[in-house]
């Protein structure tokens, strides 16, 4: 964020790490799991040559952007800042505050930011906490706009058209729910690009800038560094690479990336519906992962694409990596139980797992990957995507038993090969799916690839948890 010395009363408390899980959390480290494999096989996959003839011009959407925010003082400016920079400008921006508590400084700086650039903010202060999800269910609601777009506090959109290609790409058919670009860290770097940016400059009013979230000492550093080349590393070989080849094999993704443009109409519908019947699994999991599989089990598609870039803060040190990590993979395995008719293999022929038919219809308006909605079918038939949901889950699971057994089993030889293997094919994906700078960017790979296999106790940790809280769940019933 932007500091002044003004501000410095409104900042007294430290800055806090985000309180939503990452989406980063979650993504691939292992190119020799089986969401990795499905991925390189959708890759091969020819996809649906069906061209899309949208039913209505994106430009008239209506777009609201929501900015769920919970102490986020320390990157709300520049969240802000990232916004007003886009091509395409939203109708209304309402920042939710989450009761942040009276020493943070989120909302004063939002609406001095808002009043220094002259754009109209609506604020929305909860008096008790509610949670992201129960945020995006009042929101989704209350507003009256064709595409809700929500983007967290702690998120800025780097690239200048990311809202524009996100709506774009919302109205390429009916049944496309979501749209989400690329996600990666926002670095000290980053932050410090933004913070010279006109409207930030014209915040301060001449002030100087300082970042609360700058490392302090050698070792801050180094570990902040650390943090942000692993997620970086991963997120490109998941976004890049898995997501790339489920888009290409079902047309969608398991779940949204960071700032994420959504129908608010099926949001809204969706929502309300899962509301009443799963409350527990919106405290208890990941908002994004529980959304993704309600759209896909609706046969709504996620689609994402890898031109739009966004940045999000993680928190910070090396330490966090494992906690992320065991959070997301519980939260994923929990959801994952609520939609088990989802993670079956479908009934249908792979040749029909999406209507092909559909080119040879007299329809006016085409679709690629065009399916059925609603739950009953996909309780009878199964989805196509769901080998994806499927894979994802099998992920968190099968790597880590694998490396057990063979360490229970005293072959250490395999285990040493293995590594081997999958290090040099983690390099080589690596270096495929890097925008730029190739050779820097697998040095920074093979730098951070011991921190990889920290996630396999994360994993374990994270099925423990859930089978724990499963099982207590079974006994109470």
């Amino acid at each position: 964020m932007a500091v002044s010395p003004r501000h410095a009363a409104a900042l007294a408390s430290p800055a806090k790490p985000p309180a939503a899980l990452s989406p980063l959390g979650g993504a691939t480290r292992f190119v020799l799991g089986p969401d990795t494999l499905v991925g390189a096989a959708g890759l091969l996959h020819p996809g649906d040559p069906t061209v899309a003839v949208p039913a209505v011009d994106w430009r008239q959407a209506l777009v609201d952007v929501v900015i769920p925010a919970c102490r986020d003082q320390a990157t709300i400016v520049l969240c802000l800042a990232a916004l007003r920079a886009q091509t395409l400008k939203p109708r209304r921006i309402v920042l939710v505050d989450d009761c942040s508590g009276e020493r943070d400084g989120t909302r004063v700086l939002a609406r001095e930011f808002a009043h220094a650039n002259g754009f109209a903010l609506d604020v929305v202060e909860q008096l008790a906490p509610g949670g992201r999800m129960a945020t995006l269910c009042e929101q989704a609601a209350r507003l009256e706009g064709d595409v809700m777009v929500v983007v967290d506090a702690h998120v800025v959109l780097d690239s200048p058209d990311y809202l524009e290609q996100c709506v774009r790409g919302l109205y390429q058919g009916s049944g496309v729910a979501a749209v989400c670009g690329t996600l990666l860290p926002l670095r000290d770097r980053d932050r410090r690009r933004w913070a010279m940016s006109d409207a930030v400059r014209r915040w301060l009013g001449g002030d100087a800038w300082r970042d609360p979230l700058q490392a302090v000492g050698v070792w801050q550093r180094i570990g902040g560094w650390l943090a942000d080349t692993s997620h970086e590393c991963s997120g490109l070989v998941h976004q890049r690479f898995v997501q790339r080849g489920q888009m290409r094999a079902f047309g969608s993704v398991c779940h949204p990336n960071g700032a994420v443009a959504y129908r608010r109409r099926y949001l809204d519908a969706l929502l309300q519906r899962y509301r009443a019947e799963d409350a527990h699994l919106h405290a208890a999991g990941h908002e994004d992962v529980f959304i993704g599989f309600a759209l896909a089990n609706e046969g709504f598609r996620t689609v994402h694409l890898p031109g739009p870039l966004a940045r999000t803060q993680l928190p910070a040190g090396v330490g966090a990596l494992p906690r992320l990590r065991a959070r997301y993979s519980a939260s994923l395995l929990r959801t994952g139980s609520r939609f088990r008719a989802l993670l079956r293999p479908p009934s249908a022929a792979p040749s029909d797992w999406w209507s092909h038919g559909a080119r040879h219809e007299q329809r006016r308006l085409l679709e690629p990957y065009r399916q059925a909605f609603g739950g009953l079918r996909t309780r009878e038939h199964g989805r196509p995507v769901g080998w994806a949901f499927a894979c994802s889950l099998l992920d968190k699971v099968a790597v880590p038993l694998a490396v057990i057994g063979l360490l229970v089993a005293g072959l250490w030889s395999w285990l040493a090969w293995m590594a081997v293997i999958e290090t040099a094919l983690w390099l080589l994906v690596l270096g495929a799916v890097a925008p730029a700078a190739r050779g820097r960017t697998m040095l920074k790979g093979l730098l951070v690839a011991p921190l990889r296999y920290l996630d396999l106790a994360a994993d374990l940790a994270g099925a423990l948890t859930f089978a724990r809280s499963h099982g207590k769940r079974a006994s109470g019933r």
